[in-house]
């Protein structure tokens, strides 16, 4: 699939991928912004200036100018914050174009964070925060996050702490955004049915003022891990809910495509070894899945389920042999070949849709990486032999490294403990 990468002399990148014959067309505007490029004291604020920049601009007054346009034309919207970046998009029919461009630029670029809605989005940032809370399964792995990472940014929750929602100012937002919200930190990306040249020009006249200040930049993560961790959560539930995960590699890592189809060996489906062994052989859950997050200066590997309450000794030892048995034997030919054809074919069935094509590039850009298409992936995938899948294995599954999160029903962690390790 062919793209177009524009640099602007502002820094501002366009990223273009024409799809014809597709009826949609998505416009994403995506920011290096995020949890981990804030302080202590404004935690959470990339996340509420989110929430806020869909509450009205210069152009578009109120949260229902801008809902109702985009209403009016079918569109399908949304926002997402994560550690490292902020984006904001909308997809509609590809005739719809200059609207779905029109609305997104205008909520990135001229929010006015009017002081009356900031103090009504407060309750509801906390009761998504309530809402959390109240579910094990989000709610475990923010209390990874924090065994893990500690008191830094990389271990702070992406909503923040209710506290600090509470007093948040309008001059915090302003100010946040101002350091963070500029062109050189900013990827805008147009998929789909569209006209490459006319979209490009439009962006360039849309954002001829956008600011281009110098970006604030973030504190480098401690990622140095001396010895296990394991924390339990006690919550009065039926089931209990787990993450058990081990320090792994950054985004920009060679090693990425070899622990992605480690992954696949391990969850790829309902015939991968840790559906197969915790659901299929010992009936001690309904789900379980393994996944390897990378971010632009550390990374995790997890394996995330929930379980028996009564038999979560036996699950932690269970993902630990599996994890520990990567280590020491090669994966067999066709094991090694359905994990490859099991990520390939999952990619291309997730990228059917001009949102999740737009996301795909852009999510690459927004990091300063070389932008690999699909067919890349593909390829860098196919290569990856079993001595590779050995490899990352030897070289992430540390004992030292390992960490665990219990959410459940528990006062004592002893048993657990003595469970948590990659020793027979």
């Amino acid at each position: 699939m062919k793209y177009k990468k524009t640099i602007l002399p502002s820094g501002l990148r366009i990223v273009t991928i024409p799809m014809k014959g597709n009826p949609t067309v998505t416009a994403l505007v995506m920011v290096e912004a995020g949890s981990k490029y804030e302080t202590e004291e404004i935690n959470g604020l990339s996340h509420f200036l989110e929430h806020m920049c869909f509450k009205g601009t210069k152009k578009r007054p109120s949260v229902r100018d801008i809902t109702s346009e985009l209403d009016s034309i079918g569109a399908a919207y949304n926002a997402f914050t994560g550690q490292e970046y902020t984006g904001y998009y909308a997809k509609a029919s590809a005739d719809k174009f200059d609207t779905v461009l029109d609305v997104v630029s205008d909520i990135y670029l001229n929010q006015t964070v009017p002081s009356a809605e900031l103090e009504k989005e407060k309750g509801v940032i906390i009761e998504e925060i309530n809402m959390v809370e109240d579910d094990p399964k989000h709610k475990v792995h923010y209390d990874f996050m924090r065994i893990v990472y500690g008191d830094q940014p990389a271990g702070w929750p992406i909503l923040g702490p209710k506290e600090n929602i509470r007093r948040f100012t309008r001059d915090d937002f302003i100010s946040y955004r101002d350091a963070h919200y500029v062109t050189s930190a900013t990827v805008v990306t147009i998929a789909g049915n569209f006209n490459e040249k006319e979209a490009i020009a439009k962006v360039k006249k849309i954002f001829a003022d956008a600011s281009k200040a110098k970006k604030k930049g973030k504190s480098k993560v401690d990622d140095l891990q001396k010895e296990k961790k394991l924390k339990v959560f006690e919550k009065p539930l039926d089931q209990a809910h787990m993450i058990l995960g081990v320090r792994s590699v950054d985004l920009y890592s060679d090693d990425i495509p070899a622990l992605s189809v480690l992954r696949a060996v391990l969850s790829g489906g309902m015939s991968a070894r840790l559906w197969h062994k915790m659901r299929e052989e010992l009936g001690i859950c309904y789900y379980v899945y393994a996944s390897n997050d990378n971010y632009t200066d550390h990374g995790l590997f997890t394996v995330s389920a929930g379980v028996d309450k009564n038999r979560v000794d036996v699950a932690i030892r269970e993902i630990c042999a599996e994890l520990n048995r990567l280590t020491t034997e090669l994966v067999q030919d066709k094991e090694l070949k359905k994990a490859k054809e099991t990520i390939i074919g999952r990619m291309y069935l997730g990228l059917e849709s001009s949102d999740d094509i737009a996301q795909f590039y852009a999510s690459q850009e927004v990091h300063k990486e070389k932008i690999r298409t699909p067919e890349d992936v593909r390829k860098e995938i196919e290569a990856v032999t079993a001595s590779d899948v050995r490899k990352i294995a030897k070289k992430v599954f540390v004992e030292k490294n390992l960490n665990c999160a219990i959410v459940g029903p528990f006062k004592d962690d002893a048993t657990f403990r003595t469970a948590l390790t990659f020793k027979a």
